[in-house]
């Protein structure tokens, strides 16, 4: 299966659990609870690819199976700045680039096949929030002039910071089989990415949007 990478053009290498009261068989729900409320503890930061591999979903919605990293060419799984500028053209150029946006390392992971469905996220941390959220809208910006389409920049179907990129068919001259979904999102020091091929626009919508809530829920706060 080919990776799907987005090959950067340019310079831009381019999810409150409610709690609900559990109704008891004599109509008493309230508890009393010893202690003092805390809140919980936040996720630390990642301090290697190996930290961040730990942070990716291993389920999609859509139920497709999960592939494994070398089923995927290139392969998919571990990221460093080289391996990224391996995606252009030109990736001596592109190591510099990645190297101003402050690229530290990444994690990718597919689902389906590149016959049909398939669901990709990619995870990259950054030095900082700037360097994260310049990668994921400039990566944004290539990508839809790549494939001829509109971005919106702020989709009302999926969290703040988030572009939407959607492609009506398979184009024989890229790598998407059918209708198809990207996004991509800066959260804090992270830029995360999802690309959804389905059997419709709206089903890949659908997945990106519930892909990217999981996604980032499992990630530390902005």
């Amino acid at each position: 299966m080919s990776s799907g990478r987005p090959a950067p053009r340019r310079g831009a290498v381019v999810l409150l659990v409610v709690l609900a009261c559990v109704a008891c068989a004599c109509g008493a729900c309230a508890r009393a609870v010893d202690g003092v409320p805390t809140a919980a503890q936040a996720a630390p930061t990642p301090g290697s690819a190996a930290d961040l591999e730990a942070m990716l979903i291993t389920r999609v919605p859509s139920g497709l199976p999960r592939l494994e990293d070398d089923e995927v060419r290139p392969r998919a799984g571990e990221k460093d700045a080289g391996d990224v500028a391996e995606y252009s053209g030109d990736p001596l150029h592109e190591r510099e680039v990645l190297e101003d946006y402050g690229y530290r390392f990444g994690w990718e992971r597919f689902w389906g096949s590149d016959s049909g469905p398939m669901t990709s996220v990619f995870v990259d941390q950054f030095d900082h929030r700037s360097g994260a959220s310049a990668y994921a809208r400039d990566l944004a910006r290539n990508e839809a002039g790549y494939y001829g389409a509109a971005l919106m920049e702020r989709a009302p179907e999926l969290p703040g910071g988030c572009h939407l990129l959607t492609v009506d068919g398979p184009d024989p001259q890229t790598r998407l089989a059918g209708p198809a979904a990207l996004a991509w999102c800066g959260h804090g020091v992270f830029s995360v990415s999802a690309t959804v091929v389905a059997d419709s626009v709206s089903s890949a919508q659908d997945e990106v949007a519930a892909v990217l809530e999981q996604q980032l829920a499992r990630l530390p706060p902005r």
